[in-house]
């Protein structure tokens, strides 16, 4: 995938001819998919109840192909043999760990509490996603910023583990244990471990040994030249497919009741909009303090800034229903994540050449992206 970087113009003019119709324009598909996602929520009755019907188990079928279709793409790409270079990295998964389950999840609840004191539901739903660490969307993101995608791997790996162990006790401590220090009223939530457990499962264990089997035996076949160089190009263009055509989905399930409650949607969009940019920046300039690269800080903020949404919408459907507060809280951040995180895909962008002078992995071109990394 490659995306766009400023540079001399007549270089970047000629870049820009290299890269895709889909590519050069992402910004604004994405910004259509959640339009037409949105007015197929909102105008076609009963659409919204017909997609929620499609599931096996908690997992909504249509929405788990569209991510496995995104995600596929991204991590046929990932060297697996290289990995052991990440897990052996202390400062890159100290960094890590601390920003995804310390820092992340205190952040959102400070910001819900200060922004939603008055809206208990909404509140509650934010502090949900807010432990949910993403596992999925965080690979477009990314590989369009010239992240390291082993470390991704890695850490998105370590994150479902720490999902399944962790969500419910912190759940549990920022629901009630830290509110009643505070003399704060509490909510009880009684989570789902197997909700946990299959969102894990689906969004990145099955696109995770899919992308392993292909490389591994694609490598195998024909060799890593004809892998990265002839087969990885053909199916890149279908993991931005499978990422718009989620969006369509997630923003139709729910336009209705995102469309007929404005006000509702602008008061969770303020502590979300604080969060994605807060906890990217810090994320961001951490790794950089702690000296690591522009690829590996770019893998850290995105991986720490990025939410599992998915997970955070089935827990609130299943503990409140699907017609609480928290679920359309939860619904909301897709609705400000994807716009803000492809933005800051190009502030990264900008920042790498800006505060890593010298530094051999921030990309040169908008090109440099679509390239296999070493």
């Amino acid at each position: 995938m490659s995306t766009a970087t400023s540079a001399p113009s007549a270089a970047q003019h000629g870049v820009m001819q290299e890269m895709s119709f889909l590519d050069r324009w992402l910004p604004a598909w994405i910004l259509l998919a959640m339009l037409v996602g949105l007015a197929l929520g909102r105008f076609i009755p009963g659409l919204n109840t017909a997609l929620e019907t499609v599931k096996i188990g908690e997992v909504s079928l249509p929405i788990a192909i569209g991510l496995l279709v995104m995600m596929f793409p991204v991590l046929a790409k990932v060297r697996y043999d290289e990995t052991h270079r990440v897990a052996g990295d202390r400062r890159l998964m100290a960094t890590s760990l601390v920003l995804n389950w310390l820092v992340g999840p205190a952040l959102m609840f400070a910001l819900a509490w200060a922004l939603l004191p008055d809206l208990p539901e909404y509140r509650t739903g934010l502090i949900i996603v807010g432990l949910a660490r993403c596992i999925a969307m965080v690979f477009i993101w990314n590989d369009l910023a010239c992240g390291d995608r082993e470390a991704a791997a890695v850490l998105v790996a370590i994150n479902s583990v720490f999902q399944v162990i962790a969500f419910g006790a912190l759940g549990w401590f920022y629901l009630q244990v830290l509110p009643s220090w505070l003399g704060l009223p509490t909510t009880s939530a009684d989570f789902s471990v197997w909700a946990i457990v299959g969102s894990v499962l689906v969004f990145l264990g099955i696109p995770l040994l899919a992308g392993f089997l292909t490389r591994t035996l694609g490598e195998r076949a024909k060799g890593r030249e004809w892998y990265e160089g002839e087969f990885l190009p053909k199916i890149g263009p279908w993991a931005l497919y499978g990422l718009l055509f989620t969006i369509v989905l997630l923003f139709s399930l729910q336009g209705d009741a995102i469309t007929s409650n404005p006000w509702d949607v602008a008061r969770i969009a303020l502590p979300l909009l604080a969060y994605f940019v807060v906890m990217f920046s810090v994320s961001f300039f951490a790794s950089k303090a702690v000296g690591l690269n522009y690829a590996k800080s770019t893998t850290v903020a995105f991986t720490a800034a990025g939410n599992n949404f998915e997970l955070a919408i089935a827990v609130a459907i299943g503990t409140f229903g699907v017609t609480s507060g928290q679920a359309l809280a939860g619904v909301v951040g897709p609705l400000i994540e994807v716009p803000v995180l492809v933005g800051l895909v190009y502030v990264c962008l900008w920042a790498g050449r800006r505060f890593f002078p010298g530094d051999p992995t921030v990309p040169s071109s908008p090109a440099a992206s679509a390239a296999p990394r070493d």
